[in-house]
Parts: C-alpha cells; structure tokens; sequence
C-alpha cells in the first residue's frame, strides 16, 4: 500500500461524495483486495463478457473499470486490431489495473467522471461495465454523456445488483453485524449505492431518458463463494473487509468488532461446505442499443 497522496478525478458537483469515498479507504480496501475480489466475481465478469457479444478488432469503454480485470479480459477479446479504455473515479483502482494488465495488451485507462468526460464522439462499439453504474447522482445525465461515444450501431450492456433481500452474500454478514451496532443509514430507493438500480421500472426510465432504446433486463441468480476456496474464516475477513458490514463497523470500537466477527462467522457457518463459503446473489443483465 502506497502511502503517496492521490489526487481525485475533477467530477459532476453531486458525485462528490462517491469520488471521495473511492479515493479514501474503501478504494484502497478493494485495491488490497483485487486478487481475491476478481476471483469471487469472475462468474458475473463472465456473464457479462459472453452478453455483450464482443468482436474482435471493436473499441469498449469500461464504466466503473475498478481494478481492471473486466476490462483487460475485454482487451484480449478484441485482439490488437481492437482497444478497451477503461474509466474509473478512484486513483488507487486504476493504479492497480495499469499494474497487473499485461504489456501490449491493447488497454488504457483513464482516471475520470463518466457523468463529464468528454469522450471521442461516435468512437466506441460497446460501452460495458461490471457494477460501476450505480453509484451516479444523475444517472440519466449520466448516461447521456456515455451515451455520446457510442457509433449508431452502438451497445450498451451491464450488471448490476437486484433487491438487497435477494443478495444474502452481502445481507447475511450485516444483519449479523446489526447485533452489535446501529444501522447504516437508510438510502432512498435512487440514491447513489449498490442496489439503486434494483428496480426495473427505474433503470428503464433513466435508460429511455438518456437516449437508449431496444432496452432489455434479465434477471440472472447464482451462488458467490465469499470464501474463494479458502474456509470459513476467509469469508469473516471478506465480510469484515468490504461491503455494507464492513461500513457499519466503520470506527466501531476492537470489542464491538469481535463481537461481529463472532456473530458472522456463525451466521455463515449454514452455507459452509468444505472450503466454499457459498450464498446466493442475484443481479440484472442489462442490454441496450444507440437505436
């Protein structure tokens, strides 16, 4: 870990506290978690890669790139006729990606805003991401910025995360936790965060608005191992690390977070088996087009 500053992205006025939020700790704990994040994720990256019908030789832009692993699988798709930009708001993310893509793959990435950036217009065939378009204030400004680096025969396709009740690998651990501490604060339905575009009727509006059409959703349930094959106690750490238990234990005191990580791991303890830790996920596949 690095102990160098790192400068934000200039951004949209209202994303500011996302901006912050992935240049502070918690970029910094997905950056030290990326091997193990992208090895728990590589079933939905592969979801996602198979969806969006990549070709060789296409341009993709990457919104919410994070540490780089969807977007330099999309690299080696599109060959070296081809090219992926990534884009992402948190500096420790991208300084992670540009490490661990290998050389001359036909990638870059860029440290910005996808609400403000002023992509090269009509330039790109595919515009993809793996949970990074839910953390916008506008989103419908959002996308209708996206939106403009798209040729007319563009595609837009996505995932992102259903109802909370419907993710147990992220709403077991912190209900555990809620023994112990008070609650994170209720988010609106739209506001900026994980689940703020569970809901299909909402995600089709913004989609409309920006200027999308041809718009389709498929739900999408499977199983993530939080404990990436290493037992039971790996999956506590990941809970303790990142996600929604992880931020209610935010400046919690050394007996309270015990306390948690006991409740935790028996929470868990039912959906252990061998060395998987396995709880179900859900999440929508989301596909457009420019026309």
């Amino acid at each position: 870990m690095s102990d160098m500053p790192v400068e934000a992205p200039a951004g949209h006025d209202q994303n500011a506290d996302q901006i912050a939020y992935w240049n502070g700790p918690g970029g910094q704990r997905w950056t030290d978690r990326q091997q193990m994040q992208d090895i728990m994720l590589a079933p939905i990256a592969d979801i996602l890669i198979n969806r969006a019908d990549v070709r060789t030789s296409e341009r993709i832009v990457d919104i919410g790139c994070g540490c780089g692993a969807v977007a330099i699988a999309l690299a080696e798709k599109v060959g070296p006729q081809g090219h992926v930009l990534g884009v992402d708001v948190s500096a420790p993310m991208l300084q992670r990606a540009r490490q661990i893509a290998p050389k001359d793959t036909p990638v870059d990435f860029v440290l910005a805003d996808a609400t403000v950036y002023p992509f090269e217009l009509a330039s790109a065939d595919l515009l993809v991401s793996r949970f990074g378009v839910m953390f916008f204030s506008e989103p419908a400004v959002s996308f209708a910025n996206m939106r403009k680096v798209l040729r007319p025969s563009g595609r837009l396709t996505f995932v992102c995360w259903r109802e909370p009740r419907e993710n147990p690998w992220l709403m077991t651990p912190l209900q555990a936790v809620y023994q112990h501490v008070p609650k994170l604060p209720q988010l609106g339905p739209e506001d900026p965060g994980p689940f703020s575009f569970a809901s299909e009727p909402r995600v089709r509006r913004i989609l409309t608005q920006a200027g999308f059409s041809n718009i389709a959703m498929q739900p999408h349930d499977l199983a993530l191992d939080i404990a990436i094959g290493r037992g039971l106690d790996a999956a506590v750490e990941s809970a303790l690390d990142i996600g929604p238990a992880s931020r209610a234990l935010e400046g919690q005191s050394a007996e309270l977070r015990e306390a948690s990580r006991c409740s935790i791991r028996e929470a868990l303890v039912p959906f252990t088996t061998g060395q998987s830790v396995s709880l179900p996920a859900a999440i929508w596949i989301v596909t457009a087009s420019v026309n």
